[in-house]
């Protein structure tokens, strides 16, 4: 599902967010990308969903290659993905049912369809009962929770997750991992960046530490966390 061979990525300021990287993601793999602020993980998923461009080596996400990407094959790749990033992107003048189904709307579903996707993803995150409010109403862990919605109704076969339960508490946390838990068992690919290193210790995924821009190669993830 995903390549990368040697990537590195430098922005204009000079600053180096990822740094000769290698990796690669089977299809269907579970995989949680660890390490603190700064690491390089935003970066790395930016790179992986076309939003950011490669300063160098070779990215391959689901067959399409990303270091010189069209408009046209970053649209189709995007069509494929469920994206959670830690700024939300939510549709201001958009109720919370309003934000989820758009993703759906985009994609071409029927209207029926829609209506049950959406329903049944509002009822698996705990918003059921807030699905008519104004987004600017929700706290932000409740905003958090509708961005997770939205990427997972599609029912992608590749999830991008940025932080997503940063701002969550412990219980809702514990919902959010089950729900990515159910999507990965149903075959989907998740590559899930997180800096907290009791999720990584309760979920067997394999475990990518990322430290300045590298990835750690032969430290497990409890060692990289040890170090913060």
């Amino acid at each position: 599902m995903i390549q990368m061979f040697s990537v590195s990525k430098t922005y204009p300021s000079q600053i180096t967010a990822i740094s000769d990287l290698t990796l690669e993601v089977p299809a269907g793999e579970f995989i949680f990308i660890a390490g603190p602020s700064g690491s390089g993980k935003s970066s790395l998923l930016r790179i992986l969903f076309g939003a950011e461009k490669p300063s160098s080596g070779e990215v391959i996400v689901n067959g399409i290659r990303l270091t010189h990407p069209s408009f046209k094959k970053v649209y189709q790749l995007r069509r494929t993905m469920g994206i959670i990033s830690p700024d939300f992107k939510l549709l201001r003048d958009r109720n919370v049912r309003e934000n989820i189904a758009f993703a759906l709307e985009v994609t071409g579903h029927p209207p029926k369809e829609i209506r049950e996707k959406v329903s049944e993803t509002l009822r698996q995150i705990g918003l059921q009962e807030r699905e008519k409010d104004s987004i600017l109403s929700l706290s932000a862990g409740e905003q958090q929770r509708v961005a997770i919605a939205r990427a997972l109704v599609k029912g992608s076969s590749l999830i991008l997750a940025d932080e997503p339960t940063g701002i969550l508490d412990d219980e809702m946390t514990g919902k959010v991992m089950e729900i990515f838990s159910e999507r990965h068992q149903k075959g989907a690919t998740i590559v899930f960046a997180t800096q907290d290193a009791n999720l990584i210790q309760r979920h067997p995924h394999r475990a990518i530490p990322l430290m300045a821009g590298k990835r750690g190669d032969g430290e497990s993830s409890e060692e990289v966390i040890s170090e913060e």
